[in-house]
């Protein structure tokens, strides 16, 4: 399987970025907006962003407002 064309789109912006037709900040602002909240979090952790405390207390945080949020439904 061909992965440049499975990621076409991808690579497209990934390339554009590289050539320095897009800035790498608007790319990864654009990337953190359209993601959900979990997505981030599931992606920061997959990348080791953070160290597992910092990462627990985040989570715990966002999980503590995630649920107070299901109270209002």
């Amino acid at each position: 399987m061909n992965t440049y064309r499975t990621r076409e789109i991808t690579n497209k912006i990934l390339e554009a970025v590289e050539e320095g037709r897009l800035n790498k900040d608007t790319v990864i602002t654009a990337c953190l907006k359209y993601m959900s909240e979990n997505e981030v979090a599931d992606m920061a952790h997959a990348n080791e962003f953070f160290s597992d405390d910092e990462d627990e207390d985040e989570v715990d945080t966002y999980h503590e407002w995630d649920c107070a949020g299901d109270d209002e439904s």
